[in-house]
This record gives structure tokens, sequence and C-alpha cells, in this order.
């Protein structure tokens, strides 16, 4: 049977709380559409033009590839750690450790990016002028976090019901300006639509691609939250990974929709010059007066939602790793009631609140998220990259049985796998000393900890590579795979 880790320790998350539309409402919220397109347009349309619908479909068919990597190895074992416990099974603990500690620093960035515009959005539907003062952003984006923070410490049930209602509300109107959008722009476009958005024309060279495929990473990224709850979710053998895929499709489609609608009816300069408001310029372009309004309201309630799912993503991965000893083991303390990571919870929001109230200071809005979108790219990237490529080495002996599990066990993970390290070395060089400097600085600060139990004989960094020695059986949704030798870890300080 799957290996569900952490049992044995008689320290565990709440169970079977999570469906599989959970699951997919939670990969969506993760993603965050309107966040993403809200705050990353202008991003990726100074980094490649015209082109960022090719950056979006060129990147999207890699990220599926390291979707289906995601679906294949929660058969093998339901881990809060993913990525984390996938590789360090699989490949070697330190690169287990590399992915876990990506996923810590690029959330924790993320939560100080992704506050900012939630109290900026907040305030702009009601005043445009207390949006651009940065006392009331701050004060407005911390309550969003702190709310939120709360909400994923009282429980995963709770979380889920929020993100049911916010998400549902948000991609309802998504979908229903993205399609009133493409319409009108019909009859009133800037620019005419062209095929050529599609595919490498107007990217000049591959160092222009690889520019925009590191901002089109940062689209789709957050989808693996629902890999995160696989201890809490339902037959999560199936339901986390199924629903990581649905999710990374749903999202596709909505950032196609919006950036082709973009490129119709809006000039570069506009974008450049509302680089955090465009969707609110976008909607009273459609709908003078409420669309912008509406689609505010819909920035708002993504970006809060994806505050939350990136505070269970981070805290979970923090568990996982403080479970094995990789991590301070505190942090990997459950509470008796609500059953959630409730000190990696508060440690992450201390820090967290204290950066993002930091980071106000430091530059304009624009600034700030352009920048930590980009060093957030590279980390993703290093993650991603090692989880296709787990998949492929741990179901290696399997990938000759049939075709479906040549391509979707192997060879769609590994092109996923090899372009997202292709991306990140190929983006180093090109995003300039404080991006490189906070992306793989915040990468470099994981030594400490790594060194440190590594020393102290943590039994994680003693582990033999166990998850490539499975077997595939046939199961509910497909084949799975099933450990032939559980990979216990167990120790101390």
């Amino acid at each position: 049977m799957e290996h569900t880790a952490g049992e044995a320790e008689g320290h565990s998350l709440q169970k079977n709380v999570l469906g599989m539309l959970d699951a997919v409402v939670m990969a969506v919220a993760g993603s965050a559409p309107a966040y993403s397109v809200a705050a990353t347009t202008a991003v990726i349309i100074g980094a490649v033009g015209l082109a960022s619908p090719a950056a979006l479909l060129w990147c999207g068919i890699p990220m599926m590839g390291i979707a289906w990597a995601y679906s294949h190895l929660n058969r093998l074992e339901q881990n809060a750690g993913a990525a984390y416990a996938w590789t360090g099974r699989t490949l070697h603990p330190i690169l287990g450790f590399t992915a876990g500690w990506a996923v810590v620093v690029s959330a924790t960035i993320f939560m100080v990016a992704g506050s900012l515009p939630a109290g900026s959005v907040t305030l702009a539907l009601f005043s445009n002028s207390a949006a651009n003062n940065v006392g009331w952003v701050t004060a407005v984006g911390s309550i969003w976090f702190l709310v939120m923070a709360g909400l994923v410490a009282l429980g995963v049930r709770i979380t889920a019901r929020a993100q049911w209602i916010m998400s549902s509300i948000e991609v309802g109107i998504l979908f229903l300006f993205g399609i009133v959008a493409l319409v009108h722009a019909s009859t009133h476009t800037h620019t005419a639509f062209s095929w050529s958005w599609f595919w490498f024309s107007h990217f000049h060279g591959f160092a222009g691609f690889a520019a925009g495929a590191l901002v089109a990473a940062f689209y789709y990224w957050g989808w693996d939250v629902a890999s995160n709850l696989n201890e809490e979710t339902e037959n999560s053998q199936v339901a986390s990974g199924i629903g990581g895929i649905i999710g990374v499709l749903i999202v596709f489609s909505l950032f196609e929709m919006y950036t082709v609608a973009v490129n119709m009816m809006l000039p570069a300069k506009t974008v450049q010059a509302n680089s955090g408001d465009i969707l609110s310029v976008l909607g009273n372009t459609i709908w003078s007066g409420p669309g912008g309004k509406i689609l505010i309201i819909a920035v708002m309630l993504s970006t809060v939602a994806t505050l939350e799912t990136t505070l269970i993503q981070v805290t979970r991965t923090l568990f996982a790793m403080a479970r094995e000893y990789t991590l301070p083991a505190p942090l990997g303390y459950i509470h008796r009631q609500w059953r959630t990571p409730a000190i990696a919870t508060a440690v992450v929001a201390v820090v967290s609140l204290g950066l993002f109230i930091g980071s106000n200071y430091l530059g304009s809005l624009s600034t700030v998220l352009t920048d930590a979108i980009s060093a957030i790219g590279l980390q993703i990237a290093i993650y991603y990259g090692l989880a296709g490529l787990t998949a492929a080495v741990a179901f290696r002996k399997h990938l000759l049985d049939s075709v479906s599990n040549f391509v979707l066990m192997g060879l769609w993970p590994l092109l996923g796998s090899a372009f997202m390290f292709w991306i990140f070395g190929k983006s180093i060089p090109s995003l300039g000393g404080t991006i490189d400097g906070v992306g793989l600085g915040a990468m470099g600060l994981g030594l400490i900890p790594l060194v440190w139990y590594w020393a102290k004989g943590s039994a994680y960094f003693k582990q033999r590579p166990t998850l490539g020695s499975v077997r595939v059986e046939d199961g509910p949704g497909g084949p799975r795979g099933v450990a032939v030798e559980a990979a216990e870890v167990t120790g101390s300080h």
C-alpha cells in the first residue's frame, strides 16, 4: 500500500478532510489567476512584449510535465513536504533539502510581494489616493495577512471553505470578463490579433525567451499546494495530483485569455504606466466605471486567497522538514485541537510580516513586485526542475511498460525538468545583481540548517534512495507507484 509519512511519529495532520474538488480549488487559488495577471502582466510584457501569450504557452507545456510528475509521485508517497520528500528519497537527501528550502524561501518572499497588492487593491475600491499611501497599504495588507494566517492555523477545513467562497467568485468574474474582453477587443482593438503572438518570432532570441519563461513560471506557480495537502486529502494518491493538473489547465486558459485581450486593447505604455493596476484599467476599458471595480474585487479575492494557500504550502513544508529533523523540531509541532502546524504558522507569520513592513519603505510597489517575481522565478525553477527529474528516476524501470508510462512518467516530466533548469541557468546573467542576490542569496541561507543538522546526525541525510525501487500497479485513476521499501526516516537531533 502507499506510504504516508508521519504516521509512526504519533503526531499527524488531520486526515481525509479534503476531496478532489477541494484539491482543484486549492490548486487554482494557489496559482492566483487574477493576482498573477494584475501583478505580472507588466513584467512579462516588459520582458517579451507581444510574445507574452507565447511565453505562457511554451512555459505551460513543460509545466504540465511537472504537474504529471507531481501526480505520479503523489501515488507513490503522501507527504506534506511533497518535492522535498520525493526528491530526497529518490535522488539525494541534499537535493531533497534544496527542493524543500526553495519552497520555503519562495513562499516567504511571495507573502511579502502578495501582501502589497492585498492592501493596495482593497484601498483602491474606496480611494485611489489611499491606495498609493504607504502607511495605509502596509496597515491593510498586514490585516489581510494576519486574518489568513489565523484561518490557516484554525484548520484546513475552515481554510477550504474560505477558498471555495473566494476562488469561486474570482474565477467566475474572470471568465465572464475575459469572454467580454475578447468580444469587445474584436471591435475596439488597438493592435490586431496575430497568431505569431504564440510563436517565437517576437522573442529576439533564446535569451529573450528565457526572460519571459521565468516570469511565466511565476504565473503558474502555486498549483502544487494541492500536493502539500496530500496528508489531509481523501484518496490523496489520486485526488491531490489530478487536482493540480486540472488547476494548471484552468489557469492556463485564463492567463491566455487575458494576455491576448491586453495585447489587443492596451498599448504597452499604458500597461507599464499601470503595472500594479492593469486589470482595473482593462475593466474600465470594457465597462467604464463598474468594470474596473469588479475586476479589482477579483484581484483582491485572488490575492487574499493565494496568501492563504502560500501559508499552507510553506507551513506544511516546514512541518515535514522539522518532522525529519532537517529544521528545528518545534516547527513540526501539531496543535492538538486544530491539527495544524501551529508554531510553524506563527514563525512564518512573524517573519513575513516583518519583511513586508520593511519592504514597503524600500521602493515603489512596481519595483518591489518586479524584483520579487524574478527572484521567486529562480527558486521555482529549482524545485520544479528537481521534481520532474525525480519522477523520471523513480519510475525509470517502468517507462517502457506502456506508451502512457513513457510519456507521462518519464518523457514529459523530464522535458519539464530540463526546461526549468534551462531557464534558471539562462536567466541568472541577465537579471541583475539585486535579483540574483535575493533569489540565490536566500537559497544560500539554507546551507546553515543543512550543515547543522547533517553534523548533528539527522537520519534524513543518512538515508539511501528508496522511492527509486517501485513497482507500478493499476489503481483508481490509472497506474500508481507502490514503494517496495517504505522510506521511513527516524532519528534524533
